[in-house]
């Protein structure tokens, strides 16, 4: 069953790869949909996928990569738009 949620990702997650990563993590997944920074220093994301692996990429969040100091990730649920792939905007 797909399922969808939108995430928002605070702490010191630009500059850091957190989108390349993301991205990656997702392709190992099978998690498709988007990555993306906002003006306020957030990352925000929108995965669809196998709900177990929607839930370990936004698990993976919670830390990012090595460089990344992840204070907050907000989640909550989202639609499914049929996104074919993952990419980074």
């Amino acid at each position: 069953m797909t399922t969808a949620v939108d995430v928002l990702v605070t702490g010191r997650v630009q500059g850091v790869s957190f989108r390349m990563y993301t991205e990656a993590e997702a392709r190992r997944l099978g998690v498709t949909g988007w990555v993306r920074n906002e003006p306020d220093g957030s990352v925000a994301g929108h995965f669809e996928g196998d709900e177990d692996a929607v839930r370990e990429l936004v698990a993976w969040c919670r830390s990012g990569p090595s460089y990344a100091r992840v204070s907050g990730v907000d989640v909550r649920a989202g639609d499914v738009t049929g996104a074919p792939r993952f990419e980074v905007r």
